[in-house]
Formats: structure tokens, C-alpha cells, sequence
């Protein structure tokens, strides 16, 4: 595994300090109190969303044109994702330069510039200060002052990329390049899913789970529960124990590509130890578990983006999951899903059935909401108790079996490193 790209940053910052101590045999433990305490909270949203990093904020055909809007959050940072009137897209602080009000209060829709509800301070697309209400004062009296700067005031774009019609987005100037910050393993799973030709909208899920966000996390790097505890994925073969698979940590343990095979339903040795394998559960409509050939031959999954992002394949269902973190319990998910503009009709149609096995409602990742919110609750309730990360052994190095802990234990690595605990 390749050392990691520091993302502390260079001068000192308001991150408060944690007088915390990480249990001994650190590498395989996790302290409970990282789920909950507040300070450990606020110094992730400083150092992981609002720093070096890189975002994801959204696709490139959720703002079709010119004045399209989408309104997301980078951690606990309400921001804008806009296109402009030269087709570039803008990545915008959702907050007033006059007094930090929202500026945008919806999730989408379609502008000829930004307008401030509290002062109507007005706002070109790219967040340039075009106009102040009673700027030169009434009748002779008040108004902003000779030396007052408009250029100095607009609304603050931050810096951003697109990547085959994903756009990401960073709070920093020194933070390095997208390219480098993903490493060529994430770079290839974005660019299999988004190739470069025109992406085409298909829908939005959303759901609010009461867990810290690093659970959702750490669930979409933990192959070892989803062979157990999700009845369609080891029944219909969408995911299980016995296929073939992957799990590679990536960058240092930042990120993670995590892939198997879909191979189908059938009964194997594996299949004893697997509680909710149940060989007499049939689908009337098998289309709903069978997907058409694409991509890798049937290779499922995809890669996680830290600090917030999930790129990847389910059957013929493609999507982003966008993490968003409210508070120390409690965080947002939003699964995009999307095709191709040159889709035919039966893969357009196949992409949207095959959504339903995710999402909050789906016949795999309900299961995912309510386990989180339990998990939270024993976290929560015992603060000064330890988790244990064992399975799969004790190393961080990438394996081609499903029942480990490898990305979580390589994760923790990257996130002590870097939270100096």
C-alpha cells in the first residue's frame, strides 16, 4: 500500500485539540468515543471536508444548462453547484457575503444570477458582487461607503474539477491536484463509470440515519458483514463469501476499491455458515436480480472517495452515494442515479429496476439503516468500549477474499495519522 498524501495543512488551524489516548494494539482496535464525541466531530469536519480534500458535489447533468443549480453541503458547509453562462461550472459558498446568510435555499432549479433573500445582495453565477440595494444611500443619506470594493465581496467560489462529468470540489488552494489525491487505483474505477460520454439523470434517493457518518463509511469497506447480513445479496449471488473479489486500500488508506462477481444463485460449502442464505427463496420477476453484461463481465462494486463519496456498480444500477454529516450521531445519504444519453430503452429501463436493491427502501441497503442506527445506540451508550478489526488477520496490504477487515483496519491507520491520535 502506497503512502499516504498528507492533508494536514501547512499553518496551523482552529481544529481543537483531543485529549484522547487510541487503545493499545491500535491497528486492530477502535474506541468507541470516536462516534460520538463532539470535539473529534468538528476536528474531522476542519481537517477531512473544510481541508486538503477533495469533494464530490455532484454530476455534470444534474445542471444541464447554463443557470442550472444544485444546492449540496461539503460536511456541515451548505455550498452551490452551478453551471455558468460559458458552460463552466462554478462550485460556490452557500453563504452571503454581506452578513453569511444561505443565498440558495432550494435543491435545485435554474437562475439568471443569485439573489439574497436577507438584504437582496445580488450575485453573478460565478459568485462576482453585482449589485447592493440602496448602495449610494436614500435621499443623500447612509450607503456603502467610496472605498467599498464589490470585487472584493462576491460570494466565495472554491476550487474545483470535473472528471468525466462528476464535479469535485476543495475548500484549500494547496491541496493536490484531483489525480494525485485519488491515485491511479480510485482513478480507474471513476473513469470505468464515467468514461467521458454524457451522462444522462435518472433519479435521487434520501434518507437521514442516526450514526455517525464514519459507520456508512466504514460499512462500504467491510465485505465481511455483507456475505452475512444482507438475504439478497448471498441468496441471488449479487455479493457473497465465495465469489471472486477484491479489497485493496488505496493512497495510504484514504480510499479503498472494494469489487466481486456476480455468480449467481447456487449452494456451496460457504453457504452453510451463512444464516440468511435461504435456497427456497425464489423471485418471480428475475430480472430484478439478473443484470445484463457490461463493463468488467459482471464485476460488481466500485470505489470510496474519502472523505465522502461512493462511486460503483450494482447489477446494471450506476450511482454516487454522497455522505453528509449532520452531528456526532447523525448523517445524510444521497444516492444519484444515472445511465448514459446513449442507453437503449431496456438498459435505461434496467438501470432504474436494479436501483431498487439500494436506497433506503432497497432490498439490500435497508438492512444498512437500521444495523447503523443499532450499532450507534451500543457505541453511544458505552463510549469507553473498543471494537475489535481482526478478520482477515492483522496487515493493511490489499487480498482477493471477502471475509476481512483489511480496508477498515487501513483506514484507521490513514485517520490516526492524520487526526494525531
Amino acid at each position: 500500500m502506497e503512502a499516504p498524501i498528507s492533508i494536514v495543512p501547512k499553518t496551523p488551524n482552529s481544529a481543537p485539540l483531543i485529549n484522547r489516548k487510541w487503545p493499545e494494539d491500535g491497528g486492530t482496535r477502535i474506541p468507541a468515543w470516536v462516534y460520538s464525541d463532539s470535539d473529534i466531530f468538528n476536528k474531522e469536519m476542519d481537517l477531512f471536508f473544510s481541508g486538503r480534500t477533495w469533494n464530490y458535489v455532484g454530476l455534470a447533468c444534474e445542471v444541464p444548462e447554463p443557470g442550472c443549480f444544485k444546492r449540496n453541503w461539503i460536511g456541515t458547509k451548505p455550498v452551490i453547484l452551478v453551471r455558468g453562462e460559458n458552460d463552466e461550472f462554478y462550485v460556490l459558498e452557500n453563504r452571503c457575503a454581506h452578513r453569511g446568510a444561505q443565498v440558495c435555499w432550494k435543491n435545485t432549479g435554474q437562475v439568471k444570477d443569485f439573489t439574497c433573500p436577507y438584504h437582496q445582495w445580488n450575485f453573478a453565477l460565478d459568485g462576482t458582487l453585482q449589485g447592493i440595494p440602496f448602495k449610494r444611500g436614500v435621499l443623500g443619506k447612509g450607503g456603502m461607503p467610496a472605498d467599498f470594493d464589490p470585487k472584493k465581496h462576491g460570494m466565495r467560489r472554491l476550487r474545483s474539477v470535473n472528471r468525466g462529468g462528476s464535479i469535485w470540489a476543495t475548500f484549500a488552494e494547496d491541496a493536490p491536484s484531483f489525480e494525485d489525491y485519488c491515485g491511479p487505483e480510485a482513478l480507474a474505477e471513476i473513469d470505468l463509470v464515467m468514461p467521458g460520454k454524457p451522462l444522462k439523470l435518472l433519479g435521487y434517493q434520501r434518507q437521514v440515519i442516526n450514526s455517525n457518518w464514519k459507520t456508512y463509511l466504514e460499512n462500504l469497506k467491510d465485505p465481511y458483514h455483507a456475505t452475512l447480513l444482507h438475504s439478497f445479496y448471498i441468496t441471488f449471488g449479487l455479493w457473497r463469501a465465495d465469489s471472486v473479489s477484491s479489497n485493496t486500500p488505496t493512497v495510504g488508506g484514504m480510499h479503498s476499491v472494494m469489487t466481486s462477481t456476480n455468480s449467481g444463485k447456487k449452494v456451496t460449502e460457504a453457504t452453510a455458515e451463512m444464516a440468511r442464505f435461504n435456497d427456497g427463496l425464489t423471485m418471480l420477476d428475475a430480472e430484478t436480480v439478473t443484470p445484463r453484461r457490461e463493463f468488467n463481465n459482471s464485476r460488481v462494486g466500485g470505489v470510496t472517495l474519502f472523505p465522502s463519496a461512493v462511486l460503483g456498480i450494482q447489477a446494471n444500477s450506476l450511482k454516487t452515494r454522497h455522505l453528509i454529516p449532520i452531528s456526532p450521531t447523525k448523517h445524510a445519504l444521497v444516492f444519484t442515479y444515472y445511465g448514459y444519453e446513449d442507453d437503449d430503452e431496456e438498459m435505461s429501463r434496467l438501470r432504474l429496476k436494479h436501483s431498487n436493491l439500494i436506497g433506503p427502501g432497497g432490498f439490500v441497503s435497508m438492512d444498512d439503516s437500521e444495523m447503523l442506527t443499532q450499532l450507534q445506540n451500543g457505541l453511544s451508550g458505552y463510549p469507553e468500549s473498543v471494537g475489535v478489526i481482526e478478520m482477515g488477520g492483522k496487515g493493511v496490504e490489499p487480498v482477493d477474499y471477502m471475509v476481512s477487515e483489511v480496508l477498515i483496519r487501513a483506514f484507521y491507520k490513514f485517520y490516526r495519522e492524520m487526526m494525531g491520535l
